[in-house]
């Protein structure tokens, strides 16, 4: 048995996982999420701003106390697509050298997607041949990873999330119609191109992972705080998900602000996360004939891989 910390930094948010890891499997000792935007601005402009290396590096600290309280054997720090884009992101690996003792692992999008996918996969049953869609639905992208129970058998990752397309199409608050067919348009687009790559039609099942699509379950099921041993697993109809996702996306950020299960950080996001959610099923619908007919939500993700991949 070994003690392990695995943190995952995206566009929005920082996480930490510290758990016992044994033959495979893993034992929760500590797990937090905080949303730092370390991606603000980072499509326009190429570089992580000041004040968001600042938000990050602050997590960081708390973090690292946090792994010595627990006299962590290892730790994998994972970095995904906000850092892959920044120009400047050499300030943001020292940085977290200095804080935490060990280089941050860079990630391609095809390791970020084998890293989500074995999250999900590891705690979610299914037969031995059904073939599974893992959607990880991040802040600056999203990963389409296709697998079995013997492991990951096609990948894409794509430059579309949450924080990128609220800052490149849902200005408005809310969303104005306008902005909403631009941004459908465009993950359609995405999408077909993802398809012509990978074997979307072919999948039996799909599982979402990551805060937005949580939390669209969590307004699908009308939670009275954000639950998520409610949402783990949870198995919802696309009518469901579209009725929730169209909801959300209408709301202005005060009114998303007011519901018990909305995190902070997530109020000015979560429009485009729902818009992507939804567009995403309606279109893997139409390519499987309809036998995608609905979509599980998984509270284990890439952060349960990160720490698997210490065994």
């Amino acid at each position: 048995m070994s003690r392990v910390a695995a943190i995952d930094c995206g566009t929005n948010s920082i996480r930490l996982l510290i758990a016992e890891l044994e033959a495979g499997q893993l034992t929760d000792l500590h797990r937090e999420m905080r949303v730092v935007r370390l991606g603000q601005g980072v499509d326009a402009s190429g570089e992580f701003a000041a004040d968001a290396l600042q938000r990050t590096f602050a997590a960081i600290d708390d973090y690292a106390k946090l792994i010595r309280q627990h006299q962590v054997d290892r730790v994998r720090f994972v970095a995904t697509s906000a850092t892959r884009d920044a120009a400047n992101r050499q300030l943001f690996i020292d940085g977290v050298r200095e804080r935490l003792g060990v280089e941050p692992d860079v990630v391609p999008g095809s390791e970020e997607a084998a890293l989500s996918f074995a999250g999900a996969a590891s705690v979610l049953p299914g037969t031995k041949e059904q073939s599974t869609l893992v959607v990880d639905l991040g802040g600056g992208s999203t990963e389409f990873v296709i697998g079995t129970a013997g492991g990951v058998t096609a990948a894409q990752s794509v430059d579309m999330g949450c924080v990128r397309f609220t800052e490149r199409y849902l200005k408005s608050d809310p969303p104005s119609p306008e902005e909403i067919v631009a941004a459908q348009a465009e993950v359609q687009r995405i999408v077909a191109g993802v398809a012509a790559e990978i074997p979307l039609d072919r999948v039996d099942r799909v599982i979402g992972v990551a805060g937005t699509i949580t939390t669209v379950t969590a307004h699908a099921l009308a939670l009275p705080k954000y639950q998520p041993d409610a949402i783990d697993g949870r198995t919802l109809s696309l009518d469901q998900l579209h009725t929730a996702s169209v909801s959300l996306l209408g709301m202005s950020r005060a009114e998303r602000a007011a519901l018990p299960y909305m995190h902070p950080g997530r109020v000015d996001v979560i429009g485009a996360g729902a818009l992507l959610w939804s567009t995403i099923l309606s279109d893997l619908a139409e390519l499987t004939g309809g036998r995608i007919s609905g979509a599980t939500s998984s509270e284990h993700d890439i952060l349960d891989g990160i720490a698997l991949s210490m065994g």
